[in-house]
């Protein structure tokens, strides 16, 4: 077997970390994203699947609560007439309608679900992203599209659950990992690295929630 891979972040190399039931996983001492074996990646049809699982409604109130994690720490940032796009919104999109009662003028995307290619091809003072940088499969160039939705001193609102600690054994127990669908798990190390490639100004607000601001010139990557 394998004992290491290409980072698919930073492209340096990640040695073998740990192995699961299922998988094996690679640390990268450069960016420190651990990252599944890229053999074991789903098909874009396995991958929807698992999507078409998820019961994502608007009026759940217990999910809109879950958002709020998200929500609350950005709400000193809105303004009404603000511009956001949700990227990665899945079939039931809700932290877009928690915004426009915000009175920010949302646009939902999602490669699955709402695949409308010109909106990433904008630019908004807020962009959000719940529940999908975990899903990343080429992150390197997501992280890029990203950054280059977001106009000069905007927000990127991310929710994923940071990797809580990076001894084997913690992250072989660790349930985030066992979602087949998750392949890019993140440090504090790896968002102060993308920070820093992408000029973006990171705030860790907590364990699942990652505010980012853009700087006026991006820094090369």
């Amino acid at each position: 077997m394998r004992d290491k891979q290409t980072c698919p972040l930073c492209t340096q190399s990640s040695a073998f970390f740990c192995a699961d039931k299922r998988r094996r996983f690679f640390l990268c001492a450069q960016c420190g994203l651990l990252s599944a074996d890229v053999h074991s990646h789903l098909s874009l049809a396995q991958e929807k699947a698992e999507y078409d699982l998820h019961n994502n409604d608007p009026n759940d109130p217990h999910y809109r609560a879950f958002l709020t994690q998200l929500l609350d720490p950005l709400k000193p940032h809105l303004y009404a007439g603000m511009q956001g796009l949700d990227y990665g919104c899945g079939p039931g999109p809700t932290l877009s309608v928690m915004l426009r009662e915000q009175g920010v003028l949302m646009q939902d995307y999602d490669p699955f679900y709402a695949p409308h290619e010109h909106l990433v091809q904008q630019q908004y003072d807020l962009v959000t992203c719940t529940e999908v940088v975990e899903h990343f499969n080429t992150p390197r160039l997501a992280w890029q599209a990203l950054r280059q939705c977001l106009r000069p001193g905007g927000y990127l609102g991310i929710m994923t659950w940071l990797v809580p600690s990076t001894t084997p054994e913690d992250f072989r127990r660790w349930s985030y990992k066992n979602d087949p669908s998750h392949v890019s798990f993140y440090q504090p190390q790896t968002l102060a690295w993308i920070g820093q490639q992408l000029g973006l100004s990171v705030h860790i607000h907590s364990e699942r929630v990652v505010l980012m601001q853009a700087q006026t010139a991006t820094a090369s990557s």
